[in-house]
């Protein structure tokens, strides 16, 4: 695996989609870890292979309390002793959760306000809201030194809040989960299709394409794609999709703007975000 470069602010994902979301923005002396939804077992072996510490995870922000996001946050909080960061309503949500096993300590819970920018070690923090049928769910936008990251992630609807934060980003992490048709003629019962394409359910490729080209600017530098379904999409096809809408507004990937497609089990590279 690529090892650490020494440098400036740093992203990793961990894994991405229904079986387990987990990010890490980082510096050499500071670090969050954005959704615990893989296994602490498989999130230490990770940061072996890297060469990073887990003890460089200093703080831990949760966008929502669904199993493939939160399940392993109670253990690794308690063996780190490291701070949880997310609403009322999803820290209710994860402790009603019965897959979290180990819930979080009650002087490790920290709460976050939609709207409320907060100082969280060298990073400044604000939350905001995102659509989704969970207990709450939040989106944050990371500050460091200059560089904006964003992450949006279980989005039924872009809002004009998250419309503003794209504006805002250098770097994004957004949602592209699944393909209309697909979805549509797939499988899935009717109940779980409404629930998918509802305006509280999940971002298609064509929905995240539509909002990054009509609110993305030259500030934005890179995004990846994230969250994508193993059933209802594919890789190449997200890929396609977004290119084929920014195209249409004259935006050409790998020119304008960098795109990269998250994997749902493999970790990503080790991502400079200068």
């Amino acid at each position: 695996m690529q090892k650490i470069i020494i440098g400036m602010l740093k992203f990793i994902s961990f894994g991405s989609g229904s079986s387990g979301n987990c990010y890490f923005l980082f510096t050499e002396t500071d670090g969050i870890l954005i959704d615990t939804g893989v296994g602490i077992r498989i999130l230490k072996k990770y940061f072996r292979d890297y060469g990073l510490a887990m003890t460089s995870v200093r703080h831990v922000l949760i966008t929502h309390d669904h199993a493939d996001h939160i399940k392993s946050v109670g253990r690794f909080s308690h063996e780190y002793n490291v701070p949880v960061y997310t609403t009322r309503e999803v820290h209710a949500g994860i402790s009603r959760n019965y897959c979290v096993q180990r819930k979080i300590q009650p002087e490790l819970i920290c709460y976050v306000e939609k709207g409320s920018s907060f100082e969280l070690g060298e990073f400044r923090v604000t939350p905001f809201n995102v659509p989704h049928d969970s207990s709450d769910n939040v989106g944050y936008r990371i500050e460091h030194k200059g560089v904006v990251f964003c992450i949006m992630t279980d989005a039924g609807t872009v809002t004009d809040e998250m419309k503003q934060h794209i504006g805002n980003a250098n770097y994004l992490v957004m949602e592209a989960n699944h393909d209309e048709e697909m979805v549509l003629n797939g499988p899935y019962p009717r109940y779980l299709k409404e629930r998918i394409l509802s305006d509280n359910g999940h971002l298609s490729n064509k929905s995240c394409a539509e909002a990054l080209a009509g609110n993305m600017t030259g500030n934005l530098r890179k995004v990846w794609l994230c969250h994508l379904s193993e059933e209802n999409n594919h890789p190449e096809l997200a890929r396609k999709t977004v290119e084929s809408v920014l195209r249409g507004y004259g935006i050409v990937i790998g020119k304008d703007i960098q795109m990269e497609i998250l994997k749902r089990k493999t970790p990503s590279n080790i991502n400079e975000l200068k």
